[in-house]
């Protein structure tokens, strides 16, 4: 039992904490790219419309684990671009995020009626004044439930940047089943992937019931998204 508590321990303190930054920084990055492409998609021009959307078939149609293993080992030993395992994990899932998030965002700003965009250009507003003030609060609003479901996805997608050794939970669960398995058996690694399942899940519900929590806070009655995006 002791050493059950002391791999939830080291699955806590070091682990966990790798994971945390991760999925904030790949949330972080999909957002910021995610919400360029998807406002280039609605109010760019025909070229920068068709690069948008090509941008987002090719990271949505490139397996996560395929995008890592191409930053982190095809860059290296084709090109001799050695880019640290976090930076390659951030940056490709980061990527495979953003085109998702694109979507969402696309898809809250089109549920928006461009009527609205009529009468707040009729009012004297500029399109970027309507856009700003008018479109995307309601945007954001209807992004949400969306948005909670690509935190669940990115979170678990965590999990793959062990192929290249960075040390989040799941590489962290490994190495501790490698530690002591001639200790406590092979029939251990069991135990330890029990324990990983564990903190996802915790990390998982506490995500959605915050974002949820915001929902409701910012839900507005009977105005939803149109569609959604599937993973």
């Amino acid at each position: 039992m002791a050493t059950i508590w002391q791999s939830l321990e080291l699955l806590i303190v070091k682990g966990l904490p790798t994971t945390i930054l991760l999925t904030l920084g790949l949330l972080g990055t999909g957002l910021l790219l995610g919400f360029i492409i998807a406002f280039a998609q609605v109010y760019g021009y025909r070229p920068l419309r068709w690069f948008c959307r090509g941008y987002e078939q090719l990271f949505r149609g490139i397996p996560a684990l395929v995008l890592i293993l191409i930053l982190h080992s095809g860059l290296a030993r084709s090109f001799n671009i050695l880019l640290p395992a976090f930076t390659s994990a951030l940056i490709a899932l980061g990527l495979r995020s953003s085109a998702y998030q694109s979507q969402i965002f696309r898809g809250a700003i089109q549920s928006v009626s461009q009527g609205q965009m009529m009468a707040a250009r009729a009012l004297g507003m500029s399109k970027i004044q309507a856009i700003r003030y008018i479109i995307l609060p309601q945007a954001f609003r209807l992004s949400i439930p969306p948005w909670t479901n690509e935190f669940s996805s990115v979170l678990k997608d965590t999990s793959l940047a062990s192929a290249i050794g960075v040390l989040e939970l799941t590489k962290q669960g490994t190495l501790i089943f490698t530690r002591i398995q001639f200790v406590m058996g092979v029939k251990y690694i069991l135990v330890i992937l029990i324990l990983v399942a564990f903190v996802y899940l915790v990390l998982t519900y506490a995500g959605n019931a915050a974002l949820g929590f915001l929902e409701n806070r910012l839900r507005i009655p009977g105005f939803e998204m149109k569609g959604k995006v599937e993973r």
